[in-house]
């Protein structure tokens, strides 16, 4: 069996099983490494993508439920960290060990794109869902708001 999505603007066909987790999918079959696995249970955050717009987990996101849908990684934002969200993380030092931050970039895109001026609050909200064991959650949400008035001029 045969899956089609769109995986960053273009059309692919996955063949995995229709249980596969999305993030296997992407990593493995389609050799998208910028999704981290983390838990496996959908409690980290580390995973996250986009289906059609909104944040979701991979690891816990079966291939039949993409199933023509728009699916984008953290690889969509930019290929040279020209995205204003890199750039910001860039510029805030947020990575420390950076295993999570392809999913916290993901979360805080999603935010942005629904809410283009973000209080404490929101992106408290918005971000409650990604762990970072490094603990650099003060320059993960200064970037955000950095990114937001980028994005906003």
């Amino acid at each position: 069996m045969s899956v089609n999505l769109q995986v960053n603007g273009k059309a692919v066909s996955a063949k995995s099983e229709p249980d596969t987790p999305l993030l296997w999918v992407l990593r493995d079959e389609l050799g998208m490494t910028g999704t981290k696995f983390g838990c496996g249970a959908a409690l980290c955050g580390a995973c996250t993508v986009h289906v059609n717009g909104q944040p979701v987990r991979s690891c816990s996101t079966p291939l039949s439920a993409v199933s023509s849908a728009k699916v984008a990684t953290v690889e969509s934002l930019s290929k040279d960290n020209s995205h204003p969200l890199q750039k910001a993380w860039i510029k805030h030092d947020v990575p420390q060990c950076g295993y999570c931050q392809s999913g916290q970039l993901m979360s805080a895109a999603a935010l942005l794109a629904s809410n283009k001026n973000p209080s404490d609050a929101d992106i408290d909200a918005a971000m409650s869902g990604n762990i970072c064991r490094c603990g650099t959650y003060g320059r993960i949400k200064a970037a955000i708001k950095d990114a937001a008035a980028a994005m906003r001029a």
